[in-house]
């Protein structure tokens, strides 16, 4: 990816949190001018040594009405950007630019009763940006967020997520949300054991969650790894699920920045 000077900022890195040896969040500073709506992402840049820019888009963790921007990495071995990235420390520079992509957001649903909120690993971060948000309690009756990691180490935001019924502005809507945690390498307490695709297609994650998969009521979001993502289009569509399209609203919606 490349940039020209007038579609990017120059922002600084406020602060760097490691959640494993591969994983970690970073907050930056947010322009004044820069919007976007739960669910979007941004292009990061990173100034390597010999003053080449590596870019790369990462879904912003944080709500639109907060004041700065938050993101959640994994270290690719080898990485380009990944690589550079996790060497930065706070008061360093990123560069981001000054519009927001993607299609990962609410209006792309038409009606619905229950939102479903499926993701892996690093796919988390734009959902914790549409739990932060107001719409998505407002809209939906239940609201599923399922995370799927191998090892119980990965699960990040897990105290975020526990807490956010108790913020006064979703206070309102508390005992909407269930957050269902999926390990698959190793038996952790409270948590499912088997792969997203596989807990729908055995019943799995219906039975916990208590709610039926129908195309009637619910709404699914899909974000992570391309394969997870592929994968379960093909188990949801068994299930009449379909792809919500801008000619034909659906069911289901999926980003792919990868």
């Amino acid at each position: 990816m490349t940039a020209s000077a007038d579609k990017f900022t120059r922002q600084t890195l406020l602060d760097v949190q490691p959640l494993t040896p591969n994983l970690f969040s970073l907050r930056v500073t947010r322009d004044p001018g820069f919007r976007f709506r739960s669910g979007q992402f941004a292009r990061l840049g990173v100034t390597k040594a010999d003053g080449s820019v590596v870019w790369r888009a990462y879904s912003m963790v944080s709500a639109p009405h907060d004041e700065y921007l938050d993101f959640f990495s994994i270290v690719v071995p080898g990485g380009e950007f990944t690589s550079e990235l996790s060497r930065l420390g706070q008061g360093d520079t990123l560069l981001i630019d000054r519009q927001a992509f993607g299609f990962l957001t609410l209006d792309r649903f038409v009606g619905g009763r229950d939102l479903w909120l499926l993701a892996t690993g690093t796919g988390i971060a734009p959902f914790m940006s549409i739990l932060q948000d107001f719409e998505a309690w407002e809209r939906f009756e239940n609201i599923k967020l399922v995370y799927s990691v191998r090892e119980a180490r990965e699960l990040a935001y897990v105290k975020e997520i526990a807490e956010l019924e108790q913020r006064e502005y979703l206070a309102e809507f508390a005992g909407k949300l269930q957050f269902i945690p999926v390990v698959t390498r190793e038996q952790y307490p409270g948590a499912l054991n088997q792969r997203i695709t596989t807990l729908i297609e055995n019943g799995g994650l219906e039975k916990a969650a208590g709610l039926e998969l129908s195309p009637e009521h619910s709404r699914i979001m899909l974000c992570g790894n391309p394969e997870m993502i592929d994968e379960t289009r093909k188990v949801l569509k068994a299930r009449d699920l379909q792809l919500s399209l801008s000619k034909r609203p659906g069911q289901v919606a999926v980003e792919n920045y990868w």
